[in-house]
């Protein structure tokens, strides 16, 4: 078939060629119906004779729909996967957040368990050293009370049995013991009654207070002497003895 006369004809593809040819052929039938007159019904051509479109043409739509159609799944495939990597990165930065603050919280519990240790620690060695300190108070104190010295005299004697019967819980005052002293002894340690009944029967009365030597062995009184005629033995053996028969040697107003 000879080539038909359109300008270009030779640059177009296959495809376009066909359509172009198949545009003339249909031309050339429409000259020729109108042509030939009073033909008959068999050589007559309609309209629905001629193709509505090329063929190469609907493929070609059809191709670029379903390239369409590709593009948009993808397209919703990787906003969906965006979408799924940004839910993991936001996701993973809360993790990585709330692990920081379990830390942070873990740390600052740690530090604040430190601090009261360390305060408790610095409050149980203060107490210690206050309890050191008031244990070498007492200790002086005790010291002092040992070393203390009393006057070899009846005042000194009088003061010295006061602080050891304040030790051993007997009572008694000054003046009580001292005006029985007075009366029993005039305040001669080594005053001895070698005439009453007490001597007429073998124990006679002795020391400041005039104590009979089985009552100054049952009153004796722990850390003094156990001779009866030391002032401050006898006084605080009679003291403990008037203690248990009299309440006191200050309800003692007379021999007893």
């Amino acid at each position: 078939m000879p080539l038909p006369n359109i300008p270009g004809y030779a640059r177009l593809n296959k495809t376009h060629k066909y359509s172009a040819a198949g545009i003339a052929a249909a031309g050339a039938a429409a000259i020729a119906f109108a042509v030939v007159p009073g033909g008959s019904a068999d050589a007559k051509t309609t309209a629905q004779d001629l193709p509505n479109k090329p063929v190469a043409l609907t493929s070609q739509k059809a191709d670029a729909q379903a390239h369409h159609e590709a593009l948009v799944k993808q397209s919703a495939l990787a906003d969906k996967q965006a979408k799924q990597e940004a839910a993991a990165k936001k996701a993973a930065a809360e993790a990585a957040k709330k692990k920081a603050a379990e830390e942070a919280a873990k740390k600052k519990a740690a530090e604040e368990a430190a601090a009261k240790k360390a305060a408790e620690a610095k409050a149980a060695k203060e107490r210690a050293v206050k309890q050191a300190a008031s244990r070498s108070a007492a200790r002086i104190e005790t010291v002092a009370a040992e070393k203390k010295t009393y006057p070899d005299n009846l005042d000194g004697w009088i003061r010295e049995s006061l602080d050891i019967m304040k030790k051993k819980g007997i009572p008694g005052t000054y003046e009580g013991i001292h005006r029985n002293i007075i009366r029993e002894s005039g305040g001669d340690p080594r005053a001895i009654n070698n005439w009453d009944i007490n001597a007429r029967n073998g124990v006679p009365s002795k020391g400041l207070l005039q104590v009979i030597a089985p009552t100054f062995k049952a009153y004796h009184v722990e850390g003094t002497a156990w001779d009866a005629y030391d002032p401050v033995a006898n006084i605080t053996a009679a003291c403990n003895y008037a203690a248990d028969r009299y309440g006191s040697m200050d309800n003692v107003n007379g021999p007893y």
